[in-house]
């Protein structure tokens, strides 16, 4: 006669977990950041704020398009700035950094040299209906070529954040197509050189 076989008792696993402890739960405050993956292959990692900022508008403005935009919204401003407050140049040149980083950063790659050079013609246009001058069409040009020397400052400061933005542009640009360069040399196979026949 056959005896049944006999297993061992064989333990149940619980389909429920522990309860986590109080330091393993997430805090709602913890900063979160996601993982992108760069063109090497490694993840980086990318904080909030700029995950906003490039949520933000980017559009891409020609040379000529970059310095009508600066043009027109400086002069708005300007208006703007004469009519609620009597033209005060402090209030124009604060405005003016902000619309010099934008006209740098919204001009397309292959414009980049034109953003340092458009911002301070959008200041001069600008400037007119701040500037205050009388007399005529002469009175007025003095007013502005005065306007421009006194408020320097803030025309050197705007140009020279377009020009850092653009520098820093182009040098991330540059380092882009570095970086592409050896993809596309490892992905093109090398053709041998043809013999000559004899």
């Amino acid at each position: 006669m056959e005896q049944p076989r006999t297993r061992p008792p064989q333990r149940r696993q619980s389909s429920q977990q522990a309860p986590l402890s109080p330091q393993s739960t997430i805090d709602e405050a913890t900063t979160v950041y996601r993982v992108v993956a760069t063109p090497d292959g490694r993840a980086r990692r990318v904080p909030p704020a700029m995950l906003a900022l490039r949520r933000l508008p980017n559009p891409r403005l020609t040379g000529i398009g970059a310095g009508l935009f600066a043009a027109a919204v400086m002069f708005a401003l300007a208006c703007l700035d004469w009519l609620l407050f009597d033209g005060s140049s402090i209030l124009y040149g604060v405005l003016f950094l902000p619309v010099s980083a934008l006209t740098a950063l919204w001009v397309r790659p292959a414009d980049l040299v034109t953003a340092p050079i458009s911002v301070p013609i959008a200041f001069a246009v600008g400037v007119i209906p701040i500037a205050g001058g009388t007399g005529g069409f002469g009175g007025q040009t003095m007013a502005v070529v005065t306007a421009l020397a006194v408020h320097a400052g803030w025309l050197y400061g705007g140009t020279l954040i377009a020009g850092l933005i653009a520098t820093v542009r182009k040098v991330r640009l540059m380092r882009q197509r570095r970086r592409m360069r050896p993809a596309t040399k490892t992905a093109r196979p090398a053709r041998r050189p043809r013999r000559p026949r004899p």
